[in-house]
């Protein structure tokens, strides 16, 4: 019994209130910690962008939040199976009675799970082919602009300068860039599809050729060069590009996406443009070497023709049966002649013996039948081509006028239903006007009423005076009046002149005044007023 009587004298707590205690006490005793574990239940960011899920080990499990703004910030984001060290604040939900993270900042525990996510991805971004041979474009010989990808403050910017001054000299066109940290990947991403947006015809040229690159680093500073953004960018460049990012031993996953992966940006500077002097020793080579094969060409060519000359016969040796033929036929052809004119004189003859007039006159008939039977056909056809013309005619002009009528008919209706719809249009502006009036006239009696109310007049009737100079300027204190000073003394019914007398008090109590003679009679109604209140003073 005396167990359960001091039982009963426990203090009693709402369960709000044990919430609220047991939540200090694990926020004072648990501020920031870092939490080493494997994340699970993650679905991505819920629909308010926060991500809610689980960090387990083999012996326990802790629920965990990130708030939307921390996981925009974040570098790594959370995935499904990933082991992590999370760091942020302990707390207490009590919702549902639980403990859980509120994550501040996460990174992937250790190197090994930082090269297992970039297996994993870099196997993901090679099923979708983007780190096929069949996608890499071959580099420009000799690019006359170059786009360079880099931080602009470290060493990388120089060596690739100084390497392409000493191999050939180009235009190079700097992108500034982060090259580490957060949000250097989108800037990556971000200048390599700028450098592909540029016209070919643009105040600003564009590139032949892009180079990607930066120093060495650990594994965590070249992450950003493994992130999805950078390699569908690297891979979707229509300009060829060079990676050349870390050292020999450093791989990033834009190293696969690369039409070319250069060991060092140095070398990538070496890639781009070949030695000047060198080709200028291969041009002169290639020169010579292209005259000298002319040349012996025309003298091999020059051999032929004299060998072909000398096989060659004599030129009167080929002329001399073309000339005897020619004598042959110069002699045969006077008798060639006579006898074709003997022939087409034959034939002249035995055509004129048919000629006779009366074969004329049957010919002239025969063609005088076939005219007549001609005009009458064709008078035929003309007539009923006429025919058909007409009632095509008619059939078009009735048609015609029942077109004509049918749209007449539609144009007094349109009319109509316009002139219905002035009408409706004009009412309802003459509403609007009326109403629009009526509103301005609100507004203005409103004013006047608002204007009477705030003006000084309304004051005055009460019982008060308003002090001016003799310029008609209101003296607000008695410190500003000078004794003399001529006053006019404004009341609800009318103004007053005055003089002040005496001098000014030090606790600012205005001076007396004394109104000229013959005003005596006029301000005597409202010092009986200001008599009744114990406490309006006197006004001179």
């Amino acid at each position: 019994m005396a167990k359960i009587a001091a039982l009963t004298n426990t203090a009693e707590f709402s369960v709000t209130e044990l919430s609220a205690a047991l939540k200090r006490t694990v926020e004072d005793a648990y501020g920031h910690v870092r939490v080493r574990g494997e994340i699970t239940g993650f679905r991505g960011p819920h629909a308010s962008g926060h991500c809610y899920f689980s960090l387990k080990d083999e012996g326990a499990k802790i629920e965990a939040v990130i708030w939307k703004g921390v996981h925009g910030r974040m570098r790594f984001k959370p995935q499904e199976g990933l082991e992590v060290i999370a760091t942020g604040k302990l707390t207490t939900y009590p919702g549902s009675s639980k403990y859980q993270i509120v994550i501040e900042a996460l990174e992937p525990a250790g190197v090994g799970a930082l090269m297992a996510l970039m297996e994993e991805r870099k196997a993901k971004l090679a099923a979708e082919g983007l780190f096929d041979a069949a996608r890499k474009q071959l580099l420009p010989y000799l690019p006359e602009v170059i786009g360079v990808v880099t931080s602009p403050t470290g060493a990388v910017i120089r060596d690739i300068l100084h390497r392409l001054a000493d191999r050939f000299p180009r235009r190079v066109l700097v992108w500034p860039v982060r090259v580490q940290g957060e949000g250097s990947a989108e800037q990556v991403a971000a200048a390599i599809d700028g450098f592909n947006a540029l016209p070919p015809d643009g105040p600003i040229p564009r590139p032949d050729l892009l180079i990607v690159a930066r120093g060495g680093g650990s594994l965590e500073d070249l992450w950003s060069f493994n992130e999805e953004i950078v390699v569908r960018a690297a891979a979707a460049s229509m300009i060829p590009l060079i990676a050349a990012v870390g050292h020999e031993t450093d791989v990033t996953l834009i190293d696969f996406a690369a039409d070319k992966r250069a060991p060092t940006p140095t070398a990538a500077a070496e890639m781009a443009v070949p030695v000047r002097a060198e080709l200028f020793v291969e041009v002169t080579g290639l020169s010579r070497r292209m005259m000298l094969c002319w040349q012996r060409g025309q003298e091999r060519r020059r051999t032929e023709l004299r060998a072909a000359a000398r096989a060659l016969p004599a030129t009167s040796d080929l002329l001399a049966l073309p000339r005897q033929r020619l004598d042959n036929a110069s002699a045969a052809l006077p008798r060639a002649l006579r006898a074709s004119s003997h022939a087409h004189q034959r034939r002249f003859a035995q055509a004129s013996a048919g000629l006779t007039l009366n074969v004329l006159r049957a010919q002239l008939a025969l063609a005088g039948h076939r005219l007549d039977a001609a005009g009458e056909r064709l008078s035929r056809c003309g007539r009923t081509a006429l025919r058909q013309r007409r009632e095509r005619f008619d059939a078009l002009a009735a048609r015609l006028q029942t077109a004509t009528l049918a749209n007449l008919q539609a144009r007094r209706h349109h009319l109509a239903r316009e002139q219905e719809r002035l009408q409706r249009l004009s009412e309802r502006s003459r509403r609007a006007l009326t109403v629009a009036i009526q509103q301005q006239r609100a507004r203005i009696h409103h004013a006047g009423q608002l204007l009477g109310a705030l003006s000084y007049r309304g004051v005055l009737a009460r019982g008060f005076a308003l002090v001016r100079d003799e310029n008609g300027a209101a003296l607000p204190t008695a410190a500003s009046i000078a004794p003399g000073a001529r006053l006019m003394l404004e009341f609800a019914d009318g103004r007053i002149g005055a003089i002040a007398e005496g001098e000014p008090s030090a606790r600012g109590v205005q001076p007396q005044t004394t109104a000229e003679p013959q005003a005596k009679p006029v301000r005597s109604a409202p010092a009986k007023r200001a008599s009744k209140s114990s406490d309006q003073g006197s006004l001179f």
